[in-house]
């Protein structure tokens, strides 16, 4: 949501939607984000410090970054909320890093007939279990994601909550429509134990949720990618949730084709390409594996330490004095 002002310029009231509480004396001075989504907020303070709110790195780090004299320092989530951070993280990532094991090694028995085709489904279908829930843990973190600065300084969330319509943040909508495409690869999944079924059958209840799930996995991923890129597609090479996110997307495309290769010709009763399935899964799968370990590595510090903070940095040259924050701008 784009932010909105009313009033003089020398009172301007500020309304950012469900992204982030700016505090009182917070001006803002810019936004990003893809299309009418907020990603990134910069404000300003009486004081002439710079504060810049990003939904990423407040949902999976647990901070913001605050520019006061030439220094950046970081505002982090109460410890509280920053171990409710990190607990879903971690379920979400170890669940995508199973289940993409556990889809890998599916299409590979599948590739070389290692195993019996119901074992081959169950071994998926397992894995979709592990999709889904590392989806759904995605979404609970991102709904309770540090929404403003406490009066002790430190960022500080809604009470906890299962489920919430909020439309408007990126990281709602690629986390509840990856979930939604890892039911309908459930239901393709659940289906696939259907037996003696007709060409045009499997089609209709393994191949098309199949391809809906593909698609909304693409669409999830363009979002994530938004998100960090803030709106517009860039390199940032040294971001850890770029990577992930690109990698992800990566895994989506090669799902996407399998999932093309999997259609069965009515004709011939065959599917398109058995390899391009099988390869293309395992490859894709595969991705979301290494993304769901990676992502064990982008979550807050339960505590952060004191002193000089090793990720800070100064608006513009490097300094030897950087100490991290635990109150914020006044």
């Amino acid at each position: 949501m784009v932010p909105t002002a009313c009033g003089t310029d020398d009172d301007r009231l500020v309304s950012l939607g469900d992204a982030f509480e700016l505090p009182r004396d917070a001006r803002v001075r810019d936004t990003a984000g893809p299309g009418s989504l907020l990603s990134r907020v910069e404000w300003e303070h009486a004081d002439g410090s710079t504060a810049t709110w990003e939904s990423r790195p407040a949902r999976k780090r647990g901070f913001v970054e605050v520019v006061r004299e030439g220094t950046v320092t970081r505002i982090f989530a109460r410890p509280a909320v920053a171990v409710r951070l990190r607990r879903c993280n971690d379920i979400s990532g170890v669940s995508f890093f199973l289940g993409g094991a556990l889809f890998t090694v599916g299409a590979l028995l599948a590739q070389y007939d290692g195993a019996p085709l119901p074992v081959i489904d169950r071994t998926f279908l397992i894995g979709g279990f592990w999709f889904s829930l590392g989806a759904y843990a995605a979404l609970v973190q991102e709904l309770n994601s540090p929404r403003r600065i406490g009066d002790d300084g430190a960022l500080v969330a809604r009470p906890w909550r299962w489920w919430a319509y909020e439309p408007n943040r990126p990281g709602w909508v690629a986390a509840f429509v990856l979930f939604c495409g890892t039911l309908a690869f459930a239901i393709s999944l659940v289906d696939a134990f259907v037996s003696d079924l007709s060409a045009r059958q499997v089609d209709r209840l393994v191949w098309a949720p199949e391809v809906v799930g593909c698609i909304l996995f693409l669409v999830s991923g363009h979002v994530g990618i938004m998100e960090v890129c803030h709106g517009r597609f860039r390199v940032l090479g040294s971001s850890l949730g770029w990577w992930i996110v690109v990698v992800n997307q990566v895994g989506s495309w090669l799902f996407m084709l399998s999932g093309i290769a999997a259609f069965v010709r009515p004709v011939t009763g065959e599917a398109i390409s058995v390899g391009v399935v099988n390869w293309g899964t395992a490859a894709g799968a595969a991705c979301f594996s290494a993304a769901g370990l990676a992502q064990l590595f982008e979550r807050p510090a339960v505590a952060p330490p004191a002193g000089r903070d090793p990720d800070a940095a100064p608006a513009g040259e490097q300094v030897d004095d950087v100490t991290e924050e635990r109150s914020g701008p006044r």
